[in-house]
């Protein structure tokens, strides 16, 4: 989920809901009833009355920027805290998570899961929880923090992980692999056609992941440090992941995926709506 361009719609989310609630605030306790005294006395001198007259709305109505504040401040206000605290949209571009990701997938992560964090800042203010084996784990990538990456969590703090002959060992044990049938897709996702489909199981996380017997994996034995995690790709010959890049920092983490709410192959440009509703397992 990176791109060349980053655009930081958090920062962006932040700085509207803070110029737009400023101006609403200054409104309300001072510049409002500073217009309305203006106009009641435009109004009295006018009539050439000793009685107070109310003035027409016209009269002491919001100029257009503040109008605009106010309309605007807490629609930015509820989708910074959403956003922020409860459940984040995302796009997959790539194929590195299939067959349980597709391209053209937009998902939806919960940003509770692994704890409370200032949005911009992403300071953890509560613990709530942290991954586990097998979570399919939204993180910003270690080497560029602007780009988001998604992987599966196959290792925890203090594990040694090993992968080699495309089979995963996690402190010594073998992970159990059962061939389940063979890869068919279409569009974008039809690169990845012909593969083995395997259900592994990680400890009580069945998921299935794709092997090509003509592809080369990267290999390797890992130990994983304290606060960080070893994570993969489910497409395992292709998957830029820890095995490549090392590990996950606890602080880099964003959320936990757990729902497709929508696809649009992009390759095949139509929607594919038997992704819609989908569980993130």
């Amino acid at each position: 989920m990176s791109s060349d361009f980053h655009f930081d719609l958090e920062l962006a989310l932040l700085i509207g809901a803070l110029i737009t609630g400023f101006v609403w605030l200054l409104d309300k306790l001072f510049l409002g009833d500073k217009r309305r005294k203006r106009a009641l006395e435009k109004s009295y001198n006018s009539t050439h009355s000793q009685e107070a007259v109310e003035p027409r709305n016209k009269d002491y109505r919001d100029p257009w920027f503040v109008d605009l504040c106010k309309s605007f401040f807490p629609i930015l206000l509820i989708v910074l805290v959403l956003r922020s605290f409860v459940a984040e949209p995302f796009r997959i571009p790539s194929g590195s998570m299939m067959p349980t990701l597709l391209h053209g997938d937009f998902i939806l992560v919960n940003k509770f899961t692994y704890g409370i964090r200032l949005p911009v800042l992403h300071k953890k203010l509560l613990n709530i929880g942290s991954p586990q084996r097998g979570d399919v784990a939204v993180f910003r990538f270690p080497e560029n923090p602007a780009d988001d990456y998604i992987k599966r969590v196959v290792g925890l703090p203090g594990d040694h992980i090993a992968y080699r002959d495309k089979k995963l060992y996690i402190n010594g044990k073998l992970v159990n692999q059962q061939k389940s049938g063979v890869y068919q897709g279409e569009g974008a996702n039809s690169v990845m056609n012909g593969a083995i489909i395997l259900r592994e199981e990680l400890e009580h996380h069945p998921h299935d992941i794709l092997l090509k017997k003509i592809s080369n994996s990267a290999t390797g034995e890992f130990t994983v440090p304290q606060n960080h995690f070893f994570v993969m790709g489910d497409n395992r010959d292709h998957s830029s992941d820890s095995r490549i890049w090392g590990f996950v920092p606890e602080e880099n983490l964003v959320g936990r995926a757990f729902l497709v709410w929508m696809n649009w192959d992009f390759a095949g440009k139509k929607f594919n709506f038997n992704r819609v509703g989908k569980k993130i397992i």
